[in-house]
């Protein structure tokens, strides 16, 4: 039910950094949990980072180190710096919440490509 909208995804060669902003409709401290989940061509929808309401993290092993997710908690946005990409980063990146008890939400996804 929460409007979820991403943005920064772009073409960037192997090496580089990009940082990825989602802007929630409503309080993000309203939300359970917020992340970040990609999926390539061919390949199904996987979690990347998420951040719970009380701030705690998960990452996934293949980005642990290179990605951080974060929180500006008055502007009701989440953010994925993404640094070192590699090609096989590339897919369209998905910002997602979930408020317990209630369906997922899901933004419209952004495309990360990295290409030299």
């Amino acid at each position: 039910q929460v409007q979820l909208v991403e943005s920064g995804g772009g073409l960037v060669q192997p090496g580089g950094s990009l940082r990825l902003s989602c802007v929630a409709s409503t309080s993000i401290l309203s939300i359970d949990v917020m992340g970040w989940y990609r999926q390539a061509p061919g390949k199904q929808r996987e979690s990347v980072a998420v951040i719970s309401r009380g701030g705690s993290t998960n990452y996934a092993d293949s980005v642990k180190g290179r990605f951080t997710i974060s929180r500006d908690n008055a502007k009701n946005t989440v953010y994925l710096q993404m640094n070192s990409l590699k090609p096989e980063d590339t897919a369209v990146y998905y910002c997602g919440g979930k408020v317990f008890g209630t369906p997922q939400s899901w933004g419209q996804g952004t495309q990360v490509t990295v290409s030299s």
